[in-house]
Protein backbone atom coordinates (compact mmCIF):
# COMPACT_ATOMS: atom_id res chain seq x y z
CA UNK A 1 0.00 0.00 0.00
CA UNK A 2 1.26 3.39 -1.17
CA UNK A 3 1.29 6.15 2.16
CA UNK A 4 -0.81 8.95 1.46
CA UNK A 5 1.88 12.24 1.51
CA UNK A 6 1.65 16.03 2.46
CA UNK A 7 1.16 16.30 -1.09
CA UNK A 8 -1.63 14.03 -1.47
CA UNK A 9 -3.30 15.46 1.88
CA UNK A 10 -3.00 19.44 0.41
CA UNK A 11 -4.25 18.35 -3.07
CA UNK A 12 -7.19 16.49 -1.42
CA UNK A 13 -7.74 19.25 1.17
CA UNK A 14 -7.95 21.89 -1.66
CA UNK A 15 -10.35 19.58 -3.88
CA UNK A 16 -12.48 19.28 -1.03
CA UNK A 17 -12.66 23.07 -0.44
CA UNK A 18 -13.92 23.82 -3.74
CA UNK A 19 -16.27 20.83 -4.05
CA UNK A 20 -17.95 22.08 -0.76
CA UNK A 21 -17.61 25.87 -2.42
CA UNK A 22 -19.48 24.50 -5.72
CA UNK A 23 -22.35 22.94 -4.22
CA UNK A 24 -22.98 24.64 -1.44
CA UNK A 25 -23.32 28.27 -3.00
CA UNK A 26 -24.68 27.57 -6.81
CA UNK A 27 -28.18 28.26 -6.81
CA UNK A 28 -27.68 30.87 -4.32
CA UNK A 29 -30.20 34.35 -5.20
CA UNK A 30 -27.93 37.46 -6.66
CA UNK A 31 -28.57 40.20 -8.74
CA UNK A 32 -25.67 42.96 -9.89
CA UNK A 33 -26.08 44.76 -6.15
CA UNK A 34 -24.83 42.02 -3.98
CA UNK A 35 -21.81 40.20 -5.96
CA UNK A 36 -19.21 41.91 -3.67
CA UNK A 37 -20.95 41.17 -0.29
CA UNK A 38 -21.52 37.50 -1.61
CA UNK A 39 -17.97 37.32 -3.07
CA UNK A 40 -16.86 37.80 0.96
CA UNK A 41 -19.11 35.92 2.58
CA UNK A 42 -18.20 32.75 0.44
CA UNK A 43 -14.15 33.98 0.72
CA UNK A 44 -15.36 33.97 4.74
CA UNK A 45 -16.70 30.40 4.56
CA UNK A 46 -14.40 28.78 2.93
CA UNK A 47 -11.59 30.77 4.69
CA UNK A 48 -12.64 29.27 8.31
CA UNK A 49 -11.93 25.59 6.86
CA UNK A 50 -9.37 23.70 7.82
CA UNK A 51 -5.80 24.34 6.01
CA UNK A 52 -7.44 27.44 4.15
CA UNK A 53 -4.25 29.79 3.73
CA UNK A 54 -6.09 32.48 1.00
CA UNK A 55 -9.03 32.31 -1.06
CA UNK A 56 -10.11 34.61 -3.73
CA UNK A 57 -13.64 34.76 -4.89
CA UNK A 58 -14.85 36.84 -8.46
CA UNK A 59 -18.06 36.40 -9.40
CA UNK A 60 -18.44 37.57 -13.13
CA UNK A 61 -20.56 40.66 -13.15
CA UNK A 62 -21.52 40.97 -17.04
CA UNK A 63 -22.80 37.40 -16.45
CA UNK A 64 -25.02 38.26 -13.72
CA UNK A 65 -26.18 41.14 -15.35
CA UNK A 66 -27.38 39.21 -18.41
CA UNK A 67 -29.00 36.34 -16.73
CA UNK A 68 -30.69 38.74 -14.03
CA UNK A 69 -34.69 38.41 -14.39
CA UNK A 70 -35.76 42.11 -14.91
CA UNK A 71 -39.21 41.19 -13.74
CA UNK A 72 -37.90 40.23 -10.48
CA UNK A 73 -34.49 41.74 -10.29
CA UNK A 74 -32.05 38.81 -9.40
CA UNK A 75 -30.87 35.32 -11.33
CA UNK A 76 -29.04 32.05 -9.57
CA UNK A 77 -25.58 32.39 -8.76
CA UNK A 78 -23.92 29.70 -11.60
CA UNK A 79 -20.45 28.00 -11.15
CA UNK A 80 -20.13 29.27 -15.11
CA UNK A 81 -20.13 32.57 -12.89
CA UNK A 82 -17.56 31.96 -10.36
CA UNK A 83 -13.74 32.49 -10.34
CA UNK A 84 -11.99 30.86 -7.39
CA UNK A 85 -8.06 30.88 -6.13
CA UNK A 86 -7.32 28.93 -3.28
CA UNK A 87 -4.41 28.00 -1.50
CA UNK A 88 -4.13 25.17 0.79
CA UNK A 89 -1.37 24.85 3.39
CA UNK A 90 -0.98 21.26 5.11
CA UNK A 91 2.48 20.97 6.61
CA UNK A 92 5.34 21.95 4.39
CA UNK A 93 2.68 21.82 1.37
CA UNK A 94 1.02 24.47 -0.22
CA UNK A 95 -1.25 23.57 -3.07
CA UNK A 96 -2.30 26.25 -5.54
CA UNK A 97 -5.69 25.24 -7.26
CA UNK A 98 -8.38 27.37 -8.93
CA UNK A 99 -12.08 26.78 -10.52
CA UNK A 100 -12.89 28.85 -13.69
CA UNK A 101 -14.83 29.07 -16.82
CA UNK A 102 -13.39 27.12 -19.49
CA UNK A 103 -15.43 29.02 -22.48
CA UNK A 104 -14.32 25.55 -25.09
CA UNK A 105 -15.74 23.20 -22.90
CA UNK A 106 -18.60 25.39 -21.57
CA UNK A 107 -18.04 24.45 -17.91
CA UNK A 108 -16.57 25.21 -14.66
CA UNK A 109 -13.57 23.58 -14.12
CA UNK A 110 -10.77 23.00 -10.97
CA UNK A 111 -7.14 22.65 -11.11
CA UNK A 112 -4.33 22.57 -9.32
CA UNK A 113 -2.04 25.10 -10.86
CA UNK A 114 0.96 24.69 -8.62
CA UNK A 115 2.46 22.93 -5.68
CA UNK A 116 5.09 24.13 -3.10
CA UNK A 117 7.29 22.14 -0.70
CA UNK A 118 8.13 24.77 1.75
Amino acid sequence: MTEINNRDRAVFEAGIKLGALYHQFVGTPINVDMIDGLSRVIEESIGVQPFVRSIGVTIDREMVEKKQNPGFGYCELEGRMLHISLQVLYKNVIAHVEMCYHEEKEYPLMSIKKIEEM
